[in-house]
């Protein structure tokens, strides 16, 4: 008890004998910070997702200006891009609860296969997939992708240039060019007339419930690929000797699985490039 009292003693002392310029530079460094986050709502959303924590940016993110643009394009980027996996994260960790529980009852292919059976694990369950159907599955991913990068119109803006982070463009456009399709947000405008208030305050229970099925989805995933490494499942983890990183390992050799994932890599890279050079078009 004696030394944990003595090391939370050590910051402090270390502080006092910094010199002043450093202290003020660090405050100063700090209050820019701030000064960011809060503009830009940062502090207050950190607050009302985790009153303990509140706002926590080592890293200084919010200050950052990815590929060249300002800080508040970043914000809108990181945003994005947490509220984005948040939600995959959701889905992912729903589909192994259900792919580990419950085997669909209709064909998989039109050749007439089933489903991968629940005895293997939902990896397994992935790897026993017809290689076209999980090739169709990242075309789709890819081309929501495309979609929202570009705004699905010239009217709606890029995430980096205003449009509310997580606010997923509708295919409006696409109806009336192509043919109908659901809106992947409230296709049934069940919403339309929520409050403000009442979206403010559904949009922090999402962040908070995306971050925890991020670390959900990845304890599943690191239970069955490392044995013992989350003790709470090891009662109903499956162990798995494959790659989760390799989405076509169980194909091709582990060269040509990793220049493939290399190549998905790039692919959704260069997406991402392209809706910064579509946020850029707009800025000019």
């Amino acid at each position: 008890m004696k030394l944990f009292s003595f090391l939370l003693t050590l910051p402090a002392c270390t502080l006092a004998f910094t010199p002043i310029s450093q202290n003020a530079q660090k405050v100063g460094n700090v209050a820019l910070m701030s000064t960011v986050a809060e503009d830009n709502g940062l502090v207050d959303l950190a607050k009302k997702a985790n009153p303990v924590f509140g706002y926590f940016d080592p890293l200084k993110l919010a200050e950052q200006e990815f590929w060249g643009q300002s800080p508040e394009a970043t914000i809108g980027f990181l945003r994005q891009a947490e509220i984005k996996h948040g939600r995959v994260a959701m889905a992912a960790f729903v589909g192994y609860w259900v792919q580990s529980n419950w085997h669909f009852p209709w064909a998989q292919t039109l050749a007439g296969d089933s489903f991968p059976s629940i005895e293997l694990s939902p990896e397994q369950q992935w790897d026993a997939c017809p290689l076209m159907a999980r090739v169709q599955i990242l075309t789709v991913i890819g081309l929501l992708e495309v979609w929202d990068e570009f705004g699905g119109s010239k009217d709606t803006p890029h995430y980096m240039k205003g449009r509310q982070p997580g606010k997923y463009p509708t295919f409006q456009e696409f109806r009336d060019n192509v043919h109908f399709v659901f809106d992947l947000y409230d296709p049934f405008n069940f919403n339309k007339k929520m409050s403000e208030a009442k979206k403010a305050e559904r949009l922090v229970m999402e962040i908070n419930n995306g971050r925890l099925a991020m670390l959900g989805i990845f304890g599943f995933l690191v239970a069955d690929t490392i044995p013992g490494a989350v003790p709470l499942l090891n009662t109903i983890a499956k162990p798995y000797d494959g790659n989760v990183m390799i989405p076509f390992g169980a194909d091709t050799a582990l060269e040509k699985s990793s220049i493939i994932g290399t190549l998905s890599f790039l692919v959704f890279l260069g997406i991402a490039n392209a809706g910064a050079t579509n946020a850029r078009k707009e800025d000019a």
